[in-house]
């Protein structure tokens, strides 16, 4: 029997950083990483110390750093295409603000390894667990330089996910078209059925490969972020780029 609602899309790639998940508050992140390295931080100095942190680059997804110190300019610029430079850079950042706190770059690092370090979006597991009900192929495609598959594991997402491409495990980052080939092709599906889901122009450029894009406004830890407009384009309707 003929389906009478046929999907409009066959697969939805979903970016990670910014689009299913967000990095936890930065000052709770370096409170938390300091307790890991034995100290305890009062209100005001966890605030000094994060924001001279996430300025000087040394938190992960927080900010980009204004100047990338010259000892640090090759692992900044490969960060996501291999484990160690990710893990050189931004520990490398973080160590160059002065603090008093014996191994707090390190300890902060390794909570961004972990699901403690992040908060995923509200909307996440709602659309994605809809969109694999309906039958659509899912893959999370992210420029990143360490194994996320733990964290959507601890949140139940990786059960819904039919691929998973990484670009420090593909050598390519996006907007460069062979990740968002690689994608589709793992999935088994034509990029003019698939729409990539995102909250940069990085992801936008899946379109140069005949994907639909659709790129979702940053939004607080917390607080939905439009994931569920993916869920309506993929089941019924206009498969065209969509605005956030």
């Amino acid at each position: 029997m003929q389906d009478p609602k046929p999907r409009a899309l066959d697969a939805v790639l979903f970016d990670f950083h910014g689009t299913l998940a967000m990095t936890v508050d930065p000052i709770a992140w370096v409170t938390a990483a300091a307790a890991d390295c034995g100290v305890s931080l009062d209100r005001g100095r966890a605030t000094v110390l994060a924001d001279r942190i996430a300025t000087a680059g040394g938190l992960p997804g927080v900010a980009k750093p204004s100047r990338i110190p010259p000892q640090l300019a090759e692992a900044w610029a490969n960060r996501d295409l291999y484990e160690q430079s990710h893990r050189e850079a931004f520990i490398g950042l973080a160590a160059t603000v002065p603090c008093e706190i014996s191994g707090l770059a390190e300890a902060i690092y390794a909570r961004v390894e972990t699901p403690q370090g992040w908060q995923p979006y509200p909307d996440a597991l709602p659309t994605m667990s809809a969109l694999y009900a309906a039958g659509v192929k899912i893959a999370v495609v992210s420029n990143i330089g360490f194994d996320i598959r733990p964290l959507l594991a601890a949140w139940g997402l990786i059960g819904l996910c039919d691929a998973i491409v990484l670009s420090y495990e593909v050598g390519c980052v996006k907007p460069d078209q062979k990740i968002f080939l690689r994608a589709c092709a793992q999935l088994g599906v034509e990029p003019e059925r698939t729409l990539m889901v995102g909250d940069t122009p990085a992801d936008a450029g899946a379109a140069a490969v005949g994907c639909a894009a659709l790129i979702v406004p940053s939004a607080p830890c917390g607080k939905a972020n439009g994931l569920h407009r993916a869920l309506l384009l993929a089941r019924a309707g206009n498969a065209q780029a969509a605005p956030p």
